[in-house]
């Protein structure tokens, strides 16, 4: 009787994905019908194709330099038959070549930083949840003194003593951003726990590794997913504003908090070095926010009914 009931409900647990990949054709048709959806979906694919893309549509090398060309306005003819189309910077460099290129490194910034936080926040949310007790209260305590750190002061520190890198860049946001998922991920595990069908696999001597891996862990990657995308918004910002403050990735390569930093000097004189930067910084947070609106309202059954 017990093993019946145990197959049973682990076959219940089987059947969640089935019934969210039924969903899935539903969910997509209600994108084309979230004209917030949509845009933030068109923005996203248009920053990454300009990435995927760049050596192919970016007119001007985004590193050479021509200084005879310094500060030209949007719309400049330059020589051979091209145009400036965004102006040039202070060293002659095509602005829209450097914002094509800098798209890269955002998109490669925030993904890896989110996959590395997500993995991190999801494992100790889903460990600190299942076992509970000093496990619970020793990864807590760690929550809360994350939380207490200062990200810039933590992002000075580590940069003082590696050196400005892509490399330290994606560790610093990674090894800072996990709290959030971590949180998340406990509380969800914690409510998990409790449930019938983890106490039945308890009892048929289910191991912790595979009732975490098998029964936890598809059960919270809902509230998983909708962080994960919103959070790449957010270090996309952050990395922009490590290179503002001159803690990103050392020049010549472009990126969107790099090119601000250069153009706010020559404001008054010349707009266009720090509008566009900051132009795509706001378009591409705007788009990965819509659409993580809309994962989020898709995803939780909670409002579902509002």
């Amino acid at each position: 009787m017990a093993n019946s009931r145990g197959l049973s409900l682990d076959a219940r647990v089987v059947l969640v994905p089935a019934e969210e990949a039924v969903e899935a054709p539903r969910a997509s048709r209600g994108l084309l019908h979230n004209p917030s959806a949509v845009g933030g979906s068109v923005i996203l694919a248009l920053v990454f194709l300009a990435a995927v893309l760049a050596p192919v549509v970016a007119p001007f090398d985004p590193v050479a330099q021509d200084i005879t060309v310094r500060v030209k306005a949007p719309g400049h003819a330059a020589a051979g038959g091209g145009v400036n189309v965004l102006g040039t910077d202070h060293l002659g460099r095509d602005i829209l070549s450097r914002l094509i290129y800098g798209a890269r490194v955002s998109l490669i910034i925030g993904l890896s930083a989110v996959l590395i936080a997500g993995s991190l926040g999801t494992l100790i949310g889903l460990v600190a949840g299942y076992f509970g007790g000093r496990v619970d209260d020793f990864f807590m305590r760690v929550v809360d003194t994350m939380l207490a750190l200062p990200f810039i002061l933590v992002a000075i520190a580590v940069v003082a003593v590696l050196g400005p890198s892509l490399r330290n860049i994606i560790f610093v946001l990674g090894a800072t951003a996990w709290v959030s998922y971590a949180r998340v991920v406990r509380a969800e595990a914690l409510t998990l726990r409790a449930r019938e069908f983890v106490q039945a696999a308890q009892a048929l001597g289910g191991r912790h590794a595979r009732l975490i891996l098998r029964h936890l862990l598809p059960n919270v990657l809902t509230p998983v997913i909708v962080i994960a995308t919103l959070e790449v918004a957010r270090m996309i910002i952050l990395e922009s504003a490590l290179s503002f403050l001159g803690l990103g990735i050392p020049p010549p390569t472009p990126t969107w908090g790099g090119m601000l930093a250069d153009g706010r000097i020559y404001l008054a004189t010349a707009w266009w070095l720090a509008t566009f930067p900051g132009l795509a910084i706001m378009l591409s947070v705007l788009g990965i926010n819509l659409l993580g609106d809309w994962l989020r309202d898709t995803l939780d059954p909670r409002l579902q009914n509002i």
